[in-house]
């Protein structure tokens, strides 16, 4: 009898070794599944397959590094034979826009770039498309919102309501202006001025200079007015209406593409959150965590460019 117990006993403990051994080994296909997904454009890189490389556009744009890198590796990889821009971002800082512009032209050296808009690809992020050979937008994409713009909230008349002063040593006149702290000088407003017209210039050259346009000949794109997709068109500020399958069908028509070529993603290799919100959205679910004040706070729209330094190239339409 004892020996059947110890029998019985022996075999649920191999029962038991054999069923975590296969947990195991389906946990390790697993593991690797998803590194293949992950490593997509990567091992499809390392076979060799001809393909159009699609870069996504999206959120507010910044000078990021992982994204440059991106496009720098994409114009290295020798399948890839063209590349589609998918833009969807309402701009971001100038800086970052120039970044991208600069890097778009660099690849169109070495191969094929065509920009597809999707529901807005406005100011920052329709400079990303002057950084492409061609433009295809819908009908009723958002875009347009040439300019530059510097905000800051002013808060001199709230501190002296509530018994605040902020004390403050500093080497010029000009330092740290324009400042929430102080009302806006005549200097300090022409200093600021200054900048925002330069950048304003320098945005409004690179339109003309790659749609072969006078921006003084275009009413209200001085102005910095938005336009739909099917008014850009007859503007000349975006070449044809459509979406990805018009602007594939570009790039075999006019570079001869081959017609087996497949489209495939590429990411960042170390991927961040680029979405409307940005930091500020991460800053915001640290603070608060999941609650319902974080939720809250992350998804509002009005807090989109508080995170933003520097001069900003975004288009938000107003609530007044």
């Amino acid at each position: 009898m004892t020996a059947e117990i110890d029998t019985l006993l022996d075999r649920r403990r191999l029962r038991r070794r054999l069923s975590l051994w296969r947990a195991l080994a389906i946990g390790g296909v697993v593991v690797a599944l998803f590194a293949l997904a992950a490593a997509g454009d990567r091992l499809t890189d390392a076979l060799g397959g001809k393909q159009i490389a699609r870069i996504a556009i999206e959120g507010t744009i910044l000078e990021n590094r992982d994204q440059l890198e991106l496009i720098r590796r994409v114009g290295e990889a020798d399948n890839v034979k063209a590349v589609l821009v998918f833009v969807n971002s309402p701009g971001g800082t100038t800086t970052g826009g120039e970044a991208l512009f600069g890097a778009l032209r660099a690849l169109a050296k070495k191969k094929p770039v065509v920009a597809q808009f999707g529901t807005v690809a406005a100011s920052a992020g329709y400079i990303v498309g002057l950084g492409c050979d061609y433009i295809v937008s819908r009908a009723n994409t958002i875009t347009g919102s040439i300019g530059v713009l510097v905000q800051w909230p002013e808060v001199s008349q709230m501190l002296d309501k509530i018994g605040v002063k902020v004390n403050e040593v500093k080497s010029g006149p000009l330092k740290a202006v324009p400042s929430p702290f102080e009302p806006l000088s005549e200097s300090g407003k022409e200093v600021t001025q200054s900048m925002i017209d330069e950048g304003f210039r320098w945005f409004l050259s690179l339109v003309e200079k790659r749609r072969k346009i006078k921006a003084d000949q275009i009413p209200g794109l001085v102005q910095g007015r938005v336009f739909t997709g099917q008014e850009a068109i007859g503007l000349k500020l975006v070449d044809a209406i459509g979406g990805e399958d018009e602007a594939v069908d570009w790039l075999r028509r006019t570079h001869n593409i081959d017609k087996g070529a497949k489209v495939v993603d590429w990411k960042p290799e170390s991927s961040n959150t680029f979405g409307l919100l940005g930091s500020l959205g991460a800053l915001v679910r640290g603070l608060f965590g999941q609650s319902w004040v974080g939720q809250m706070l992350a998804r509002d729209p009005s807090l989109s460019t508080l995170g933003l330094d520097g001069l900003v190239s975004v288009w938000h339409p107003s609530e007044n």
